[in-house]
């Protein structure tokens, strides 16, 4: 190629277009592959002073165990497929979950379940376990 011709636009275009598509057609394949998660809410407590919903739901995401968790949404809001959960069991179970006050929720342990999590407090709220 001569010094004074340029690089064809058409062959510039090829060289940049075709790995974009190329990546982007992998990545809508892959994320079709990975299994997305669903939540199915059990139970839903609002607080006595209205800032938080007890949430306690299972989430599916493909070939699981049964779960049980429990997160605190804000009043209302559907609970978030990544939620974090401050409760979470490996059993399909009733928490029997309950504000004792604006500041304090009380959870059934489920006898003989594995509990994965099962934090002392969540946003200012304390946690008893029974």
């Amino acid at each position: 190629m001569p010094p004074t011709q340029k690089f064809p636009l058409r062959i510039f275009i090829l060289l940049t277009a075709l790995p974009a598509i190329a990546i982007g057609a992998t990545l809508w394949i892959v994320s079709d592959l990975v299994p997305a998660c669903t939540i199915e809410e059990r139970e839903r407590l609002t607080s006595p002073d209205q800032q938080f919903d007890l949430v306690v739901f299972s989430r599916d995401c493909g070939n699981h165990e049964p779960n049980t968790q429990a997160a605190l949404v804000p009043p209302g809001e559907e609970v978030p497929f990544d939620a974090a959960s401050f409760f979470s069991v490996g059993a399909d179970a009733d928490l029997a979950a309950q504000w004792l006050a604006a500041d304090s929720i009380e959870i059934a342990r489920p006898t003989g379940a594995t509990v994965f999590r099962d934090d002392a407090s969540v946003a200012g709220v304390t946690v008893t376990y029974k």
